[in-house]
């Protein structure tokens, strides 16, 4: 079985039992930031915003973040939770590998993680969306720990790429 995909666990249980309350919890936080971004088009405004809220209103977060590529490099951005590492020079850790693949990683152990960074020893899984510009360049990824094994899902993955497409996005939601 592949580390980069989520297998049984608790993201798989909470999704069991409650896949319309993550999925409706995502629809409502995306709402609701989607109300919040009509103040400013500014992405790091945004991205500020999203972690604040994001990080407050999901129970299984232990870091949420954003990292955004410049000069070669993942540089930190607004995050809420413990310290972050500050530069991601890469190639290795579960952000750039998302960063070079374009997509989003869902990991449910970290620690078998080939390359993975630990930038807190708390941090038991993770998910990595990337965060595109508005001509499709990757501008950051949005990262999310959290200090329990297998803590995200596929909905997880569904409601972040639906928030983090906001940040350069049109924020109405008509």
């Amino acid at each position: 079985m592949s580390n980069e995909r989520p297998h049984e666990g608790p993201a798989e249980d909470r999704a069991r039992n409650g896949a319309t309350g993550l999925a409706g919890r995502y629809e409502r936080l995306r709402d609701q930031l989607a109300d919040l971004y009509v103040k400013t088009t500014d992405p790091v405004a945004r991205m500020a915003t999203a972690c604040a809220l994001l990080h407050h209103k999901m129970p299984h977060y232990f870091w949420t973040g954003f990292y955004r590529l410049q000069d070669g490099a993942l540089v930190v951005g607004p995050y809420q939770g413990p310290l972050a590492c500050a530069v991601l020079p890469g190639p290795e850790g579960v952000c750039w590998a998302a960063a070079r693949r374009g997509e989003s990683l869902v990991v449910a152990d970290v620690h078998a993680f080939a390359g993975h960074v630990a930038c807190d020893a708390r941090s038991q899984s993770e998910i990595v969306v990337p965060v595109r510009d508005r001509d499709g360049n990757i501008f950051a990824v949005l990262d999310v720990d959290s200090d329990r094994p297998a803590a995200f899902s596929d909905i997880d993955r569904e409601g972040l790429e639906a928030i983090t497409a906001l940040i350069f996005g049109d924020a109405g939601r008509g």
